[in-house]
């Protein structure tokens, strides 16, 4: 019979169809899971899941897809992987890792982090596919290579997963075959990376606009505007200039947009209306990050100077004025923030300009700044685009938009892109302002400005000047005129557009005139001076950008506009005269008749746009190379250092000299070194991030502008040239950027190929492939060079080298001087870096001896250096990363002569505290990013071994009683310890690729650390004491974590430190003290699990059995321990629970094991946390009796105050007494939000006495003295809800039989402590049942309604301010019901003569019902009464309707039932009958929340019937509550008191209890019995077997069953005794619970039995008497 057999080939497989098992040992698979293959047998693997190993099975054949497989040895562990390309292994591993976040996310509705990472999976998808798919060439399969590495590494990025550290080739990096120095320099350069990579992303989504992504991608960008219409009030001709304005730099960014609009309200241009349409365009990605952006208008009148002057015959006209500005935010518009339609108007307001001494552009920035104006309705009305792409592409792109009549107004400056053939040459003057002399005149000039173009022979060039985009070039420029204005700051740009051969031999003259406000005497008037200016330098470069003092000239008008006389003077200030011209002011005459006036100022700026005329020397006489030939080395040497924006600019023009250069010198070799290096400058600059856009414009240059056929020759022999001197190990300076520059350079010599070849028909085609053959020979030799240049790699030059680096190193670094400075430590990092790189080599020689060098020197003072840096060092990770790089290195020959080399013990057992603190101190606060992980886990590696070689020292010299080093060993053991409970450790809370990759390359290193811990506490032997309780702790932590085998091995020392203290003491308190208190924080943090307390009772008492002397108290200690452990896990589970309800109990169970065991401290712990939660839920009634359990447990006196009983909130507390008042007063606050006013006068009373009697505190006593006044008066007149008490019963799937029935089963509940409590329940010790038939629960009903009118009667008199409502819903429902029928469905069911016969035992009862329906009628009358005078108007028919009904109920029921009489009532309180009295009282006390409400509180029978003679007494409930604390009395009334019995007798608010009372054990108690007793949680838990309350919640393992028959609060009193067995029912579980619980425990009924507890409620309820 054939058997299973070994599988060769088919190891490795993916299961392709989910699979489930149906009985053992089927394995079940999910489609994606990898299997490691056993065995195999007739269609069946046998094999085990991949993610875990323990999960093994057989599965069918067909249902696994075989991969091939690598199989990997360690020792006898047998790994196997897949045998696919490691990078596609990452990427399978990286998508199953990303799917369990992908689907967490969707779960967590984190939408935009769900859609990313789905992208990013749908992507490493698509590309796998492609690497598996083994078709791409290798430059290719690079590239996409690079791309899914990036991927993963951002994608890990973003989900805070563990970085990934890569070599140069994209592949993982094996910190096993690298250096540390070198993961950790990796980890520094991919950290880099990555981060850059994700402020370019983030940078990118700021604006999660699809527009403004779409824009970014662009270079160029367009503003279209259109205005639709001008609104103001002008009556004049205006020019209205449009531009883009930044108002941080107060500067206009583009040209002026002019139209001019006449006085009629029109365009000038009428072919212009509906046509005035502007695009401002050249906009880079900078002018979009502007912070603020405005679209600006000023507005120039042109007429008259005053618009008053009326006689416009007589007045001067066509004056340039200014009128105001209109300004609008367009930032968002512009970024695409808000969506721009071409159809959506916007209106700019209007500002006018307001006073003469003003200017338009202050007004400008007054406006932007103050953001206000009173427009009235004036201002531009336009609509706003923004388009994507420079002239040319929107023109195509938006036709509808942008055409022929659109104006296009240019950027002042250049574009962030010149493409070739972009030619400009455009020259913008900005006229900035002027100061002129009034000289002989009374008042300050006019000044008009007038600017026109001039060649050397002073003729004007028409048409040079442009004003505005959209406007008609002209001859000359006018100024704005300021009135009588001494200092005029115009600010007004203009356009001076020539072509470039006439820029040589021209200039610009300015004209100063004086304009009068009359005409006759402005013709008058002339040229009061003159300026000029130069565009061109003699050296040929133009004038440069920026602000000039132009000198004012002054003479006669007409000489003024000789050319040949001003243009040989000066025409700018010199730059020695700038400072102190002004304290002269003379004028200097000059030649020609004309003088330069030192009294006045001209100041303009200028801007050259120009792809064809340059600012720069250097690179003009690069493009000008012809005029001076000598020149050209010198200026092809000095275009590396022209600015690179410059070169860009003439991008063109320079590649254009270059190639001419080289094609002129063909014959030389002279220029073509300096032509290939200027060259590749030129290529490296377009590579700079700063000017990455130009790639397009040499990509367009390469392929339609590059002539040069030969220039492919000279560059494959320069570039051969430079690859051929770095094979040979030469120094190659150039080499570098020729590398990087290799694309391009290529790209150029396959174009002058082509081009020749097609010139010359394919000539010289073999020398070409020769010598591009030699090419290539020459890239692949200098790819194999080993050139290596290091002195550190020869083993001769080390030793002469390394002891003197490492002196000087050690000296450094021994520096106390506050360390040195940054750079010295930089430095001495560096060169410590290098020298264990070279070090760690594999073929670099012997290193033994170097290292032992650096061990000796440099060990401990890269150790000390840690130290002092502290964590915020810039440097600190590196100095780890060296220390961490010399302990790898270290063998252990280099250990054991390190640690021999001090010279006594006292310095060895210095070094290893030292150490071990560092260590710790490493271990605690990673130097490291958390997603380091390669390094974390080296260095743990690392330090595992360094410890334990350390430990092994230990033992052989510092163990002895002589030699032992007790701070030493706790060192020691804190430090593993420390060591094994790091996160970076604890795999259990990783993703199972990231636990199996750990456990591949690095195996479980809390394991072995914690073996030797074990080992090292069994070497202490007798020293073992001396570790006790300090390290229980520290063990604690370690038997805790989730490894099974470690804690078999450790948990073993717990039963050691028991035996080691009971041999010294006959005892183990201090060890059971100690767990106790570490337990309960260790597992409220997360640590322990039920396997841990079962395996830690189990292993405890085994080591018990042989040990009988101590094996009972052993026993007695493990069922503690298991019992703690128990109800803290329980507590754990429901602390995220959304039941409030279960975390109450759980900490509930937790307060009476801490009692029972005396754990002071711990007990006081939860009963702040206990509180807390109380708050949260407002339930501070609870809240209250929860810190009362602590105030119990004080005294007053003037003790100090011990550290445990001391909470958070009273720190400020010294003494007990001073503790005790705080807790009360605190306490007083918490009953009065509560509204359990009873209880606060208690207290209230209580520190009343002291006040008055202990400390005489007079002041204190008055202030407690008005707060009891304040709560009487509350209980007398605030209404207050009715603390209901419930059961809530499980009884399975359908509802009991007996609620079918229409008897009552009423069952009375014992519970162990008096509602209310510290909790809203509390656990049922017993319970019994009685039946209530229908005609007895009649009578109930009717008795609580006659005493619920009674009371209300009572309180409506007593106060005139009650809201009338409760009275009248009451009355109203007695005497018109509308839905229950009232006693009428009383009369039916039980006065008939068939009920009389079939129940002849019931004749006493039915009249008794009768007699109660008799006595309500004078009780209604006198309600009714009472609402008729408190009644408003707008209820009088409410009323006089309820006075009808009652009338006809008056009659009904005297006539059958009797007439009834009630005493007249006084009004004063003092004669209100006792009945009343009472039933008032108790109502107020049990805090009724309305009057409407059905009532189940327990009332008291008034004590004199003569007022009621035949009312029935009401019954006491038969709610029970049963006390066995020793200190605690019983009324005679029943009553269950909180606190101990005082000689003043309280009444109680909320419970009465059985008659029968225990008397009070008076006495003294000791403290242990003081503080298990002063609570109501007292030693009932004791003296009851099983019915501990455990927890509320259904996981909990220990909550008993109560059987109980119903769920029904007693409401009958004692003298109820109805037959126990009149119906027949099953008994079911029951619970007491709250209403307002969460419905999923009703809806889901646990199927074990559960404890019975009660709850309070504080409801109102609907009014229901009939029911």
């Amino acid at each position: 019979m054939p058997s299973w057999s070994r599988t060769v080939k088919e190891r490795y497989g993916v299961a392709i169809f989910n699979f489930e098992a149906q009985r053992d040992p089927q394995l079940s698979l999910c489609v994606g899971d990898t299997v490691q293959i056993l065995e195999k047998y007739e269609g069946w693997y046998r094999g085990c899941l991949m993610k875990n190993k323990s999960q093994q099975g057989v599965f069918p054949v067909a249902f696994v897809h075989i991969k091939e497989a690598v199989i990997e040895k360690r020792g006898n562990r047998e790994n196997i992987f897949s045998a696919e390309m490691p990078l596609v292994q990452e990427v399978t591993t990286t998508l199953r890792e990303w799917g369990i976040i992908w689907r967490q996310l969707y779960t967590a509705s984190k939408k935009e982090k769900y859609h990313q990472v789905r992208s990013m999976m749908f992507d490493l998808m698509e590309w796998r596919s492609q690497l598996l798919s083994g078709t791409l060439p290798k430059d290719e399969l690079k590239e996409l290579k690079q791309k899914v590495t990036s991927r993963i590494d951002y994608g890990n990025r973003i989900l805070e997963l563990d970085l990934v550290v890569r070599d140069e080739n994209g592949n993982i990096m094996d910190p096993d075959e690298t250096s540390v120095i070198s993961l950790f320099h990796a980890h520094e350069e991919a950290t880099k990376q990555i981060s850059e990579r994700i402020k370019e992303e983030m940078s990118q989504t700021q604006t999660d606009s699809s527009t403004f992504a779409r824009m970014a991608s662009s270079p160029t960008h367009s503003l279209y505007v259109f205005v639709r219409n001008f609104v103001c009030r002008i009556g004049e001709d205006s020019e209205l200039f449009m531009a883009l304005y930044d108002p941080q730099k107060q500067s206009i960014i583009s040209e002026n947009y002019l139209v001019r609009w006449g006085s009629g309200g029109l365009p000038k241009e009428i072919d212009m209306l509906n046509n005035l349409k502007v695009v401002f365009t050249d906009l880079g990605n900078k002018d979009l990050n502007r912070d603020k952006i405005y679209l600006i208008c000023q507005i120039v009148r042109v007429g008259r100077m005053d618009l008053k002057d009326t006689n416009q015959k007589k007045c001067t006209l066509g004056l340039r004025r200014p009128f105001g500005v209109a300004v609008m935010d367009i930032t968002d518009i512009v970024k695409c923030k808000t969506e721009s339609d071409e159809e959506k108007q916007h209106f700019i307001p209007f500002h006018p300009f307001m006073a003469e001494n003003d200017f338009l552009h202050c007004l400008l920035n007054r406006v932007i700044s103050t953001k206000t104006g009173d427009e009235k309705g004036q201002g531009l009305w336009v609509t706003m685009k923004m388009l994507v792409g420079d002239v040319s592409q929107i023109r195509k792109d938006y036709p509808h938009l942008v055409d022929r009549n659109t104006v296009v107004a240019r950027k002042l400056g250049f574009p962030e892109i010149i493409m070739p053939g972009d030619v400009r040459n455009d020259i913008y003057i900005t006229v900035q302002y002027g100061d002129f002399d009034k000289y002989n005149k009374t008042t300050q000039k006019n000044v008009e400005v007038i600017m026109c173009v001039c060649s050397d022979d002073g003729k004007i060039l028409p048409n040079a000047i442009c004003l505005g985009a959209g406007d008609k070039p002209v001859s000359e420029y006018r100024s704005v005129i300021y009135y009588q204005f001494k200092q005029p700051r115009w600010i007004e740009t203009i356009k001076v557009a020539i072509p470039m051969e006439e820029m040589q031999r021209i200039h610009l003259r300015f004209m100063f005139r004086h304009r009068s406000s009359q005409e006759s005497k402005d013709k008058s008037e002339k040229n009061f001076a003159m300026a000029f200016v130069r565009l061109m330098k003699d050296d040929g470069t133009t004038l440069q950008d920026g602000t000039h003092e132009l000198l004012v000239y002054k003479g006669d008008s007409k000489k003024m506009e000789e050319a040949n006389i001003y243009t040989k003077l000066l025409s700018t200030r010199p730059a020695s005269e700038l400072k102190g011209y002004t304290l002269s002011r003379s004028n200097t005459t000059l030649g020609g008749g004309l003088s330069s006036s030192s009294r006045d100022t001209f100041v303009i700026s200028t801007l050259v746009c120009s792809t064809k005329l340059t600012q720069n020397v250097g690179l003009l006489g690069l493009l000008k190379w012809r005029t001076k030939p000598e020149l050209l080395q010198e200026n092809l040497e000095k275009l590396k250092i022209v600015d690179g924006e410059e070169v860009v600019k003439f991008l063109q023009d320079t590649l254009d000299a270059l190639f001419n250069i080289m094609m002129e010198h063909s014959d030389t070799e002279k220029y073509d070194i300096l032509v290939f290096d200027a060259l590749i400058y030129i290529i490296g600059l377009i590579a700079d991030r700063k000017f990455q856009h130009f790639n397009a414009v040499l990509e367009a240059y390469i392929k339609q502008h590059f002539s040069a056929t030969l220039a492919y020759k000279k560059l494959m022999t320069v570039l051969k040239n430079y690859l051929d001197i770095c094979c040979e190990g030469k120094q190659c300076e150039p080499i570098l950027r020729t590398l990087k520059a290799l694309e391009y350079i290529f790209k150029f010599i396959v174009r002058s190929r082509s081009l020749f070849a097609q010139l010359y028909e394919e000539k010289e085609q073999v020398e070409f492939e020769e010598s591009l053959k030699r090419l290539f020979e020459s890239i692949n030799n200098l790819m194999k060079s080993q050139q290596v240049t290091t002195i550190l790699l020869q083993v001769k030059c080390r030793d002469i080298l390394l002891p003197m680096m490492t002196d000087e190193l050690k000296a450094q670094l021994d520096q106390k001087e506050e360390k040195q400075q940054n750079q010295e430590l930089k430095h001495c990092i560096e060169l410590l870096n290098h020298i264990l790189e070279v070090l760690s080599q594999p073929n670099v020689g012997s290193t033994h001896n170097h290292l032992q060098g650096i061990i000796t020197k440099l060990l401990r003072p890269v150790n000390q250096t840690v130290i002092v840096l502290g964590k915020e060092h810039g440097l600190v990770s590196n100095f780890v990363a060296c220390m961490t790089a010399i302990f790898k290195q270290m063998d252990n020959e280099h250990y054991s002569n390190y640690l021999e080399s001090f010279q006594t013990n006292r310095d060895l057992v210095d070094f290893f505290m030292e150490t071990f603190i560092l260590f710790k101190d490493l271990i605690e606060k990673n130097v490291y990013p958390s997603d380091w992980m390669a390094m974390s886990m080296v260095q743990n590696r690392v330090f595992l071994r360094a410890i334990n070689k350390f430990a092994e020292t230990m033992t052989q010299k510092f163990l002895e009683n002589m030699n032992f080093e007790q701070q030493l060993w706790n060192n020691y053991f804190h430090l593993a310890v420390k060591f094994i409970t790091q996160d970076s450790l604890q795999l259990e809370h990783f993703s199972q690729a990231k636990c199996m990759k750990i456990l591949n390359k690095y195996g479980d290193m809390r394991r072995l650390i914690g073996f030797n811990i074990r080992d090292m506490w069994y070497k202490l032997a007798q020293n073992k004491i001396h570790f006790i309780p300090e390290m229980v702790g520290p063990i604690l932590e370690m038997t805790l974590i989730p490894e099974i085998e470690l804690r078999k091995a450790t948990i073993p020392i717990f039963f050691d430190m028991m035996l080691c203290e009971y041999a010294m003491f006959n005892k183990f308190r201090k060890f059971e003290d100690e767990i106790i208190l570490k337990l309960d924080h260790t597992v409220e943090g997360g640590c322990g699990d039920e396997q841990y307390m079962e395996l830690f009772q189990k292993i405890i008492l085994k080591c018990a059995e042989e040990h009988p002397a101590i094996a009972k108290s052993v026993q007695h200690f493990v069922h503690l321990v298991k019992g703690l452990l128990e109800k803290l896990l329980d507590y754990r589970s429901v602390m995220s629970d959304e039941s409030k309800g279960n975390r109450m109990s759980c900490t509930v169970n937790l307060l009476n094991f801490y009692k029972e065991i005396n754990r002071e401290e711990m007990y006081i712990r939860y009963l702040y946390k206990l509180r807390d939660l109380h708050l949260d839920c407002e339930n501070y009634t609870e809240a209250a009796y929860t810190l009362l359990l602590h105030a119990k447990l004080l005294k007053w006196s003037d003790e100090q105050c011990t550290s445990h009983v001391m909470p958070r909130d009273f720190h400020d507390s010294q003494t007990q007494r001073q503790l005790k008042e705080n807790l009360y007063k605190t306490i007083i606050n918490y009953f009065d939000k509560g509204k359990m006013w009873e209880e606060a006068l208690n207290l209230c009373k209580e520190l009343a006495d002291q006040f008055e009697k202990e400390i005489f505190d007079y002041e204190l006593l008055s202030q407690n003295l008005k707060q009891q006044a304040t709560f009487y008066e509350n209980i007398m007149k605030i209404l207050r809800p009715t603390p209901d008490y419930f059961a809530v019963g499980y009884y399975g799937r359908g509802f009991p039989l007996f609620l079918r029935s229409m008897w009552i089963e009423r069952t009375t509940f014992i519970t162990a402590y008096k509602l209310p409590g510290i909790l809203r329940w509390f656990e049922v010790i017993s319970s019994s049942t009685n039946t209530i038939s229908p005609l007895e629960n009649a009578i109930e009903t009717m008795q609580k309604t006659n005493e619920k009118i009674l009371t209300l009667i009572t309180q409506y008199k007593a106060d005139d301010h009650l809201p009338i409502n409760p009275l009248s819903m009451l009355l109203n429902g007695i005497v018109d019901p509308a839905v229950m029928g009232g006693f009428a469905k009383y009369e039916k069911a039980f006065f008939t003569e068939a009920y009389s016969e079939e129940h002849p035992e019931d004749c006493e009862k039915l009249n008794h019902l009768k007699n109660l329906i008799a006595w309500q009628v004078p009780m209604l009358e006198k309600g009714i009464k009472l609402h008729g005078k408190r009644v408003q108007d707008d209820l009088r028919p409410f009323h006089d309707r309820m006075e009808e009904c009652f009338k006809q109920l008056k009659l009904k029921v005297q006539k059958e039932y009797g007439l009834r009489e009630l005493p007249d009532f006084d009004e004063k309180r003092t004669s209100r009958p006792r009945s009343m009295l009472r039933s008032y009282r108790q109502v107020s006390m049990i805090s009724l929340s309305s009057l409407n409400a059905e009532c189940n509180t327990p009332i008291k029978g008034p004590a004199d019937s003569s007022v009621v003679p035949d009312s029935p007494r009401p019954r006491t409930p038969i709610l029970k509550s049963e006390e066995k604390a020793p200190d605690r009395a019983i009324k005679e009334e029943g009553e269950v008191k909180l606190r101990r019995e005082r000689k003043r007798q309280k009444r109680s608010s909320v419970v009465f209890a059985d008659s029968k009372t225990e008397p009070s054990d008076t006495k003294r108690l000791s403290r242990k019995q003081e503080f298990r007793s002063d609570t109501n949680l007292s030693d009932q838990a004791e003296k009851r077997p099983s019915s501990v309350l455990k927890q509320m919640s259904f996981a909990s393992r220990s909550v008993p069953t109560i059987p109980a028959l119903i769920f029904a609060v007693a409401n009958g009193g004692e003298d109820q005794n109805l037959d126990q067995n009149a119906l027949k029912r099953m008994s079911q579980p029951t619970f007491m619970l709250s209403l307002d619980e969460d419905d999923e425990e009703r809806k889901n009924p646990p199927k074990s039995k559960k404890a019975s507890f009660f709850k309070n409620r504080l409801t109102s309820k609907s009014g229901e008497d009939s029911k």
